[in-house]
């Protein structure tokens, strides 16, 4: 209550100074009032005084307006002006705890904020502890293989490498001398042009003049010659350095083929190239697209030392060796590139030589000389066919390079005549490529003028944009030439008309084949360290060692590729579109199947075809295994078991002689010609099913290759040795075997007996035909006439005829004396006639005698199994001839079945596995589907194959090559 008291009397109070404020201009600041007064005065409903707006927020949040009320002692009012109270040290702790929760607010806000974030980043980020094996180990311990602090030492410091910088400031002014000393006649320009020239004082001082200046050259000579020397010191220091490098690369190369198998290694940029040029060779010249790619075309005169320039770059000893004869019989190209192992491999084989094992480079030798003498033709003694291989290695310089034959002037004994001009069209045809890098190879030892190679490469690259000539056995020309400046001379190709690139003298060792690689170099160094030509500075430093040119040539080969890769892409784009043009519009409905492609397609085809002999029924193989073999038998039975067992006079002798026959028969003959027969019609079945026409599906382009598959696989199938003993048992049982079980089978024989009697009956009567010449109806109707001969043996045969008839039991043989009665009777007609002739005519008539009475006989037999059953007892029919027949029959029916089974159980099978072994081995035979897989077609989708394949490598190489870049 009390507070309520004093809040009104404070009001009062207030009130009664808003009244009596006359004296005051304006209504009083609310700031000015007492400070319980102004926070009634804030929160009184019935006033409308308004606010400061500058000062609401600060008092809307200030702790000082809301404190509690305390007991005021009120100061008398005094009415009119009164005076302004300050309270500044009040508001300054207000405003500065405001800013206290302020900043600590924001401090928390902030906090809170960035904390969150970094959890949002933190969860974002990947977890990199499943990608620490892409870093090798190596990479953290290589302070355990490389001696840094040593590597630190041996390098000069900074004093030394300043000594190595000539002193410019003293050029300059040793130019400027000079320029003054020999410029006369120009004022204002000179700056000891005499004003004077009379004087003796000018003349003492251009004197004095002269001699500083001849100093001065003579330190610069000095410090020249210092230079050079430093620059060679600390040349073998980083030849030092980069070997020392070379093995801390090739261990970190080691350690990361170790450790990281898993992961599939992209291949290098110059096996890319190196694959490109692979599809290149075999590609079809027609298009001439195939040699516009850079390579390093090494050229020379046989013996100037090419393959050992090739060597040192691949710092292996990997080519044949011969003194004095050819060795590089066919192109090489060889890939460089950067490997942990120095091995080398060729492009059609997985094995792997190691270049650091003398057994393996020895193998390598020995397998290019073997492939060189293979690609050889016979009757020639070199070859364009190009031998690929690969060789990796720590610090191999990336470059393709193609060694071919040397060039030689004569042709001597052993060669072929055109051997020159092979070599020749083979150096053009590489060099002929407007990016392919020469390097022409000249043997330092002899004399320049004897060179063949240099005028051959001027007239591939006259103006030298892309040739480097390298001068071989400089030892040898240094000892042995008398000037040295003609070596100089040589360098700089003063004495060739051709032009070059760059010029380099290298040493490839002593002469000695079983140097080591190493050794040769050490003894390259040694030599250019100690020769006269560096030091007289006809050759720098840069020119030699065959170091220096394997860097240069990789840098002049990778130029050349960055400049024509992508134009040769564009190119091979161009013939791709116009290939895919020509195929649309001659085979619009057709796949574009290569070579390779239409091969699978018709082995997928012969094979199924092979697959539908086993389809062939059973009852159609006995049909025609039954048929073939008679016909086969036929003859055999007729005439050399029937007809002679047929002569005898009784049943007893006449079962005795055919199963005599028969015996021998089936022990030598029979089961061979069986086999025989039954893989004759196997031949013909899988023909049958190869050669028949497929409809519309036919594809005439398989049937060269169809024919060529089926010869080699009957050429290639044997049939089962044992198939002949056992075949051989099953026809003697079957042919022991006489009993006639039924009627069925009696007449069966009695068909069978007939029909093989007919046909020879019809077989004779044709060869009586031809004897004796046409009838008087063929005459007549055909107007033909008999000759002489014809006429001859048409009495004769008339005249046995006639004995015939008198008596038709005659025997098959005639009697010397029936000989002689019909001699005398033909001649008694005017006919001359030998009696050779007569013989030979009686066998005809008397054969077609005998099967007409067989023939009558077999009828009388149709009646007469009544009597065989009864064993032909207490009868004159005796049918033994049937008999024999149906035995014939039988032993052929269980013949055609066990060959049947040998064919479906077997020999199918064998058939089948012979004709996959074939198409295996044409698969294998590039040359082999060339020639049987033919046609226009055939050669459009496989240049479309190919120039698809070039592109796509050619565009996977330009994007690394960017990569790279």
């Amino acid at each position: 209550m009390w507070r309520l008291r004093r809040a009104a009397v404070a009001c009062e109070v207030c009130q009664s100074l808003v009244k009596h404020s006359s004296g005051i201009k304006g209504s009083l600041p609310l700031q000015k009032l007492h400070l319980v007064s102004r926070s009634i005065y804030l929160h009184h409903p019935t006033l409308k005084l308004q606010r400061p707006q500058f000062r609401t927020s600060f008092q809307q949040f200030s702790s000082l307006t809301n404190l509690p009320l305390h007991k005021l002692k009120l100061s008398p009012i005094k009415y009119g002006y009164q005076p302004r109270r300050n309270f500044w040290p009040a508001r300054l702790a207000a405003r500065l705890l405001k800013l206290r929760y302020l900043v600590l607010g924001s401090a928390v806000g902030g906090g809170y904020t960035a904390k969150k974030t970094f959890d949002q980043w933190k969860d974002m980020i990947p977890d990199l502890s499943d990608y620490k094996w892409i870093v090798p180990d190596i990479v953290w311990e290589i302070d355990e293989y490389v001696d840094f602090e040593k590597i630190r030492k041996a390098l000069p410091n900074s004093e030394d490498l300043a000594k190595l910088a000539p002193d410019f400031d003293k050029i300059v002014e040793s130019l400027s001398l000079l320029k003054d000393f020999f410029t006369t006649g120009s004022s204002g320009e000179t700056a000891f042009r005499a004003t004077d020239r009379g004087s003796e004082s000018d003349k003492h001082y251009r004197k004095v003049s002269d001699k500083e200046k001849i100093d001065q050259l003579q330190e610069e000579l000095l410090h020249t010659q210092q230079s050079k020397i430093w620059n060679l010191k600390y040349q073998r220091i980083l030849e030092r350095l980069e070997k020392e490098n070379k093995e801390l690369r090739k261990l970190v190369l080691q350690k990361d083929d170790k450790g990281i198998h898993h992961r599939k290694l992209k291949k290098s940029l110059i096996d890319m190239y190196s694959e490109v040029l692979d599809v290149l060779s075999d590609y079809d010249a027609s298009y001439n697209t195939q040699d516009h790619l850079p390579r390093v075309v090494v050229v020379g005169d046989q013996s100037a030392g090419k393959t050992s320039v090739l060597e040192m770059i691949a710092q292996a000893r990997i080519f044949p060796r011969g003194s004095g004869e050819m060795m590089t019989r066919s192109p090489v190209k060889v890939t460089l590139s950067e490997g942990p192992h120095h091995v080398a491999l060729f492009k059609d084989s997985s094995r792997e030589f190691d270049l650091t094992k003398e057994e393996d480079l020895a193998a390598l030798r020995h397998e290019i000389e073997l492939r060189m003498r293979k690609n050889v033709k016979e009757g020639c003694t070199v070859s364009p066919e190009t031998i690929s291989l690969n060789v990796k290695g720590p610090g191999l310089q990336r470059m393709v390079l193609v060694d071919l034959p040397g060039v030689i002037n004569t042709v001597t004994s052993g060669m072929a005549p055109d051997t020159k001009e092979t070599i020749f069209s083979i150096s053009k045809a590489y060099m002929q490529n407007p990016n392919a890098i020469i390097l022409c190879i000249q043997d330092g030892s002899v004399d320049a003028e004897r060179s063949i190679v240099t005028d051959l490469v001027s007239q591939m690259d006259p103006h030298g944009k892309r040739t480097i000539f390298v001068l071989t056995k400089v030892d040898l020309a240094e000892k042995n030439v008398a000037s040295p400046s003609r070596i100089q001379q040589i360098i700089e190709g003063k004495l060739f008309p051709m032009k070059a690139l760059g010029y380099f003298a290298v040493v490839t060792g002593k002469g000695n084949s079983s140097e080591s690689i190493e050794a040769i170099r050490e003894y390259e160094e040694e030599f250019f360290e100690n020769s006269k030509l560096l030091k007289t500075s006809m050759l720098k430093a840069h020119q030699v060692t065959t170091r220096n040119l394997s860097l240069a040539v990789s840098d002049c080969f990778w130029k050349m590729v960055r400049e024509s890769v992508e134009q040769q892409a564009d190119s091979f784009k161009a013939t791709r579109f116009n290939l895919e043009t020509e195929w649309k519009n001659n085979y619009p409905r057709l796949r574009e199947l290569d070579r390779n492609e239409l091969f699978e397609k018709a082995k997928n085809e012969i094979l199924d075809e092979v697959i539908s002999l086993s389809q062939v029924t059973p009852k159609h193989w006995e049909e025609i295994l039954q048929q073939s073999l008679w016909e086969r038998v036929s003859t055999h039975v007729i005439e050399n078991i029937y007809l002679p067992a047929a002569q005898t006079m009784n049943s007893g002798t006449f079962n005795t002689t055919v199963d005599i026959k028969l015996k021998q028969w089936t022990d030598k003959q029979l089961p061979n010609k069986a086999v025989e027969v039954a893989w004759e019609t196997l031949q013909e079945e899988f023909s049958r099913f190869m050669t028949e026409p497929k409809g519309k599906e036919h594809d005439d382009i398989f049937d060269k290759l169809k024919e060529a598959v089926k010869e080699e696989s009957i050429k290639r199938h044997k049939w089962n040795d044992f198939a002949e003993d056992s075949l051989r048992v099953i026809q003697h049982n079957a042919l022991e075997d006489r009993s006639i079980s039924d009627k069925q089978q009696w007449d069966a024989a009695i068909y069978f007996m007939e029909e093989a009697l007919q046909a020879r009956l019809k077989d004779t009567e044709n060869a009586i035909e031809n004897m004796v010449g046409p009838d008087w109806k063929k005459r007549w109707l055909y107007w033909k006439n008999r000759t002489q001969e014809q006429c001859v043996h048409n009495e004769t045969k008339n005249e046995l005829e006639k004995m015939l008839k008198c008596n038709e039991e005659h025997p098959a043989y005639l009697a010397s004396d029936e000989i002689t009665t019909v001699r005398k009777n033909l001649e008694s007609r005017g006919v001359e006639v030998d009696p050779s002739l007569i013989k030979d005519t009686w066998h005809q008539v008397y054969r077609r005698h005998f099967l007409r009475t067989a023939l009558n006989h077999c009828n009388l037999c149709r009646r007469g199994f009544y009597y065989y059953q009864r064993h032909f007892v207490d009868s004159e029919l005796e049918c033994n001839d049937v008999v024999l027949f149906w035995r014939i029959q039988r032993m052929l029916a269980i013949t055609a079945n066990t060959l049947r089974q040998q064919l479906t159980n077997t020999e199918v099978r064998r058939l089948e596995k012979n004709v996959k072994e074939v198409l295996e081995d044409f698969a294998e035979d590039s040359e082999k589907k060339v020639k049987l897989l033919t046609g226009k077609r055939v050669q459009l989708a496989e240049d479309l194959k190919k120039v698809r394949e070039i592109q796509e490598k050619l565009d996977a190489f330009i994007e690394a090559l960017h990569q790279e870049k």
